[in-house]
């Protein structure tokens, strides 16, 4: 099979017409002068002219990491103003879609679930688990949760309404779990509140409950429970297809304003709401699907604050540099991932995913397309957490020991070079949302190196709203570049991600869209839901890392790193890695 090195590739590369220019990958290695530091050759001797040809693929970019900086620092006003004023405009990569909190959802839509509704706790920025719709958090100390973990006595908040003016009480709450847990609702994840049982209406303001069994990380999940309104849905004929699905009422510190359907979605200031805030009286997402669009529209002020994905790597240093803005860098919890649907015939021999594996050149896609703003990772677990494993294997790129593993496992070239077994061709899709160009290169330069081990890889990429419907949450895909967050709040369980229970196209209940299923993981993940002690629960995923390293359902491309932009003047943005969204505390922000 052809090398690099022995060809010239071809590469669609920013050009203003999108010829297609050619590269060739026989040119010597450029002095470090020359831009980013390369990254070592790999042993095929194809590595560093495959990085230049990326290095091509990325011109027109910033090149080079520059320090995070602070430029253009606001003049923080001594105050946020007594009554909403100004709005802000997020831009967003990707459209809300989804607006019933509690059905199945991504992390766009999480910006409108945290600014509309309430969960009975919250995660703050520090992973420490505070108060929300409940007056204190429970624990084995304050009587909240007995010794055994299995009942749980929760206190409300007497001073909540609803948008439309009715009272918030524990009535709320139950209703709340027993919807989720309801056959007929399409629930996002019953992990943990399938064990809840014999809820009670002690008052309007306390509520008890039963576990089944004792769940550790329930708590974490509760901080993404949002409540939902009992008088408002109860009268619902469908469960899923209702009016409030389309225009929401929650408790939150906003509430619905309008919606333009594939442009903006715009929530207004709620002045009855009980917590900080809202300083702000228009919270406007605006959709921007390109992101080389969403940045410049940050760039020309269009819009105040750049949301998910955020600004993307190669814009990094110019943005930096920009007057009157302020641009950091932000470790995430998220890992961008190249995810294999294991059900595929293509994908159930564990020689062709570690095969694949040794075929993507990852630290060339870090430093190359990424500019070096992403790390390396070979968990699911963020290198923050005291959970995270950091004796696992290290990738290596090699297509010779990529080749010779396939050929070994008895997947042999056919007529046209495509690799064969029992019938099946190594062929296969990938797919990602349209328009997310980082993405798109790496889709092109592993589609080439995949080539050159006889892996025919073709690209389909979709719109966001698809992409991320029913061809992601059923496993319709081949296989999907996609950046996850595989934990709940700060809690190290991944029973949504990995259990064989959390199959949705299998008729279960969570986010395993891998459809991955490992006895011995879901025993480890059984047991660590019910244990409570730190030491005990890090041994235990631990091993869960080590075993799904192992198994490669997913293959990890890098830990992502957030390139945050917003303009000088918005005063009480912070990011908080342990949720999911940008505004996932809306209600503090303000001019000044």
């Amino acid at each position: 099979m052809p090398r690099a090195g022995h060809q010239w590739l071809w590469l669609r590369v920013f050009d203003p017409a999108h010829r297609r220019l050619p590269i060739d990958t026989t040119k010597k290695k450029p002095s470090p002068t020359e831009g980013h530091q390369m990254t070592k050759t790999s042993s095929t001797g194809a590595g560093y002219s495959r990085r230049q040809a990326l290095r091509m693929m990325a011109a027109g970019g910033a090149v080079g990491l520059f320090a995070p900086q602070l430029l253009g620092k606001p003049a923080f006003a001594q105050t946020p103003p007594a009554a909403p004023t100004g709005r802000v405009v997020v831009g967003l990569s990707q459209e809300p879609t989804v607006f019933n909190p509690l059905m199945a959802h991504i992390e766009v839509d999480d910006g409108v679930n945290f600014s509309m509704f309430d969960a009975l706790f919250r995660i703050n920025p520090e992973g420490a688990i505070v108060p929300n719709l409940a007056l204190e958090v429970p624990d084995q100390t304050n009587g909240g949760i007995s010794a055994d973990g299995l009942q749980w006595r929760i206190k409300l908040r007497d001073d909540v309404r609803w948008h439309d003016g009715a009272p918030f009480t524990a009535e709320d709450v139950k209703y709340t779990l027993e919807l989720i847990v309801n056959p007929d609702f399409r629930a996002w994840r019953t992990t943990g509140h399938a064990m809840v049982r014999d809820i009670t209406v002690v008052s309007p303001t306390e509520i008890t409950w039963r576990m089944e069994e004792a769940f550790a990380p329930y708590l974490n999940f509760l901080t993404e429970t949002f409540m939902v309104p009992k008088h408002v849905l109860e009268t619902a004929t469908d469960l899923n297809e209702n009016a409030f699905n389309q225009s929401p009422i929650g408790t939150g510190a906003f509430k619905w304003g309008r919606r333009v359907a594939g442009d903006n979605l715009e929530l207004v200031a709620n002045p009855d709401y009980f917590g900080e805030g809202p300083y702000i009286e228009q919270l406007i997402f605006k959709y921007i699907p390109d992101n080389t669009v969403l940045y410049t529209q940050f760039r020309s002020g269009d819009i105040d604050l750049v949301g998910q994905a955020y600004i993307s790597p190669d814009n990094y240093a110019e943005a930096a540099s920009l007057a009157e803005r302020v641009v950091t860098l932000v470790p995430k919890t998220s890992v961008e991932t190249f995810y294999l649907n294991v059900e595929k015939p293509q994908f159930k021999d564990i020689a062709v995913r570690e095969a694949l594996y040794l075929a993507i050149d990852r630290q060339a896609i870090i430093d190359a397309l990424n500019y070096g703003v992403p790390t390396v990772t070979e968990t699911f677990m963020p290198k923050t957490s005291i959970y995270y494993n950091p004796d696992l294997p290290k990738h290596e790129f090699n297509l010779e020991r990529a080749a010779k593993m396939l050929d070994e496992a008895g997947w042999l070239p056919g007529a046209d070079g495509i690799r064969v077994k029992d019938g099946v061709r190594l062929s296969f899709a990938n797919s990602t949302t349209a328009g997310a160009h980082l993405r798109e290169q790496a889709q092109q330069f592993i589609q080439q190196t995949f080539a050159e081990i006889g892996v025919e890889m073709t690209i389909a990429n979709l719109p966001s709203a698809v992409m991320w419907g029913d061809f992601w949450t059923l496993s319709q895909f081949d296989s999907a570049m996609s950046g996850i967050n595989f934990l709940i709040g700060a809690d190290p369980d991944v029973t949504n991600r990995f259990h064989t229970k959390a199959i949705t196209a299998k008729g279960g209940k969570g986010s395993n869209n891998a459809q991955y299923s490992n006895p011995e993981v879901d025993a480890l993940l059984e047991e660590g839901s019910r244990t409570f002690d730190t030491e005990a629960r890090r041994a235990i995923y631990m091993k869960v890392q080590e075993i799904i390293r192992h198994d490669l359902p997913f293959l990890p491309l890098f830990a992502n790193t957030s390139v945050f932009g917003q303009k000088a003047g918005l005063q009480g943005f912070v990011s908080n890695a342990n949720t999911r969204t940008e505004s996932w505390h809306a209600a503090g922000w303000y001019w000044g």
